[in-house]
């Protein structure tokens, strides 16, 4: 692709990456197509000679597009009881939705989508992109200095506060994956392994069929109603829920469910379905390291 191209042909050498950009910005494929196609109405009612970068511009005029559409949002993610039920009776993402969710990762999805505004685009174009602050700050209206706290300020809210040893950490992990992975797979064997003989399980009731307790206790009983959850692991992933390992679950890469779990050893001892979105919205979330 060259400087003697079309417009269409130089904005197509470049829309899978603005497409990147937004979606990590949005959280919605659907409104990162809208910037994406937006940004190529401007630049055809645009004079490319005047350009002197077209990937920088398309960048700017994107990232810009995508601050405005997060400013003027009227909800945090507080999606309708009716989306939540599709959700719950395992609808999948659509496949092209699911490969960016996984690139991406449902974890980092949630994080981002609890900053302010102008922290998730300062942090997504430098800490995902390695764009410079010297060209981030004009995208958030602010000065370079400002742009790099504004990221700063979302590293460590994505990151999480350092309150648990790693090798804790570490070892909540992999009793957490180990939950999962036997949930995924339908292992009652793993199950029962992975979970104490007294473990509780405790529940918002608006997760729960009707009848169903809130609290159900012993390996067994829990071991069994797991298998259920199951159909919804395939959308879980581990994250920090206040401090400690637990799993966020993230349909299309909005929270649903988190799990708040407690271990000792290398047994889950108790578990916390969380779902009523006043409760989710008073979680401290964050990336695992490496996550």
């Amino acid at each position: 692709m060259d400087e003697h191209d079309g417009p269409a042909e130089r904005f197509e050498a470049h829309r899978e990456q603005l497409r990147a950009v937004a979606y990590r910005m949005l959280g919605s494929l659907s409104e990162a197509d809208d910037a994406v196609q937006e940004a190529w109405l401007r630049l055809s009612r645009t004079d490319l000679d005047g350009i002197d970068n077209l990937e920088a511009w398309l960048r700017t005029v994107v990232s810009r597009l995508c601050l405005d559409m997060l400013r003027t949002r009227t909800s945090r993610r507080e999606d309708p009881l009716g989306w939540q039920a599709s959700a719950l009776a395992g609808e999948d993402d659509p496949e092209h939705e699911a490969v960016l969710i996984d690139s991406v990762g449902r974890a980092m999805l949630v994080v981002l989508d609890r900053l302010p505004p102008a922290e998730r685009v300062a942090f997504v174009l430098h800490d995902l992109f390695a764009i410079p602050f010297d060209q981030i700050a004009p995208i958030v209206e602010r000065t370079p200095v400002a742009a790099k706290k504004l990221a700063s300020r979302a590293r460590q809210r994505v990151r999480g506060a350092d309150t648990v040893p790693d090798a804790e950490l570490g070892r909540q992990r992999r009793v957490v994956e180990a939950f999962l992975a036997a949930a995924r797979s339908g292992d009652l064997h793993a199950l029962l392994a992975v979970l104490a003989p007294d473990v509780v399980r405790r529940a918002d009731p608006m997760v729960l069929t009707p009848g169903r307790e809130t609290v159900a206790r012993g390996a067994d009983t829990v071991a069994r109603e797991t298998l259920v959850f199951g159909r919804r692991a395939k959308y879980a992933e581990p994250a920090l829920v206040d401090g400690r390992v637990g799993v966020v679950i993230a349909p299309h890469g909005r929270l649903l469910l988190a799990l708040a779990v407690t271990t000792a050893g290398d047994r889950v001892m108790e578990y916390d379905i969380i779902a009523d979105p006043a409760r989710l919205k008073r979680l401290d979330l964050a990336l695992l390291s490496g996550g």
